[in-house]
């Protein structure tokens, strides 16, 4: 299955929770915790945190959805579908 188009929707999903989990803990989590570590953070403030986390998850299976789809599209076109048989033949 190396370099396949399974292979590669798979490391594209891959990419996709790395890059949010980045997102999550580096950019939105760390900060809001040294911030609340420093000064004694506000319950107001852990909620826009969370909402944020939220907006990141959500994007992040909106993403991966898009990639299954256009990876079925893909594989539509280059099998059984007639697709580009020249370009990609069997």
């Amino acid at each position: 299955m190396c370099f396949s188009l399974a292979w590669l929707v798979s490391l594209a999903v891959w990419i996709t929770i790395a890059i949010a989990c980045y997102v999550i803990l580096i950019r939105i989590l760390l900060p809001y915790l040294l911030r609340k570590w420093g000064t004694g953070g506000e319950v107001a403030e852990g909620v826009g945190i969370l909402l944020q986390c939220l907006r990141v998850v959500f994007w992040a299976i909106v993403i991966i959805i898009v990639i299954y789809v256009v990876a079925a599209l893909l594989s539509c076109l280059w099998s059984f579908g007639g697709g580009l048989p020249k370009i990609f033949p069997r």
